[in-house]
């Protein structure tokens, strides 16, 4: 099957998981400086779990950031 004929909206969703949902290491914009609203919000889980909150962080190790922080926190199931 040619690159141009997959159909992520057709294709099987991944075994426990959904084809919505990717790994941030293989974001296409992953390498790109986070967003604001990324910022805002690892801002306050890093005042949150007295860390330190670094600015440079690229889209991708922001998300993985707050992820972590997150479960850390107990908010992950929220």
């Amino acid at each position: 099957m040619a690159q141009e004929d997959l159909n992520p909206k057709t294709e099987d969703v991944p075994a426990g998981g959904s084809n919505t949902e990717k790994d941030p290491t293989d974001w296409v914009t992953g390498e790109e400086p986070m967003t604001g609203a990324q910022a805002s919000y690892l801002k306050t889980l890093s005042e949150e779990a007295g860390e330190s909150f670094d600015a440079g962080m690229t889209k991708a190790q922001a998300s993985q950031r707050i992820d972590e922080l997150r479960e850390r926190s107990g908010r992950a199931g929220r």
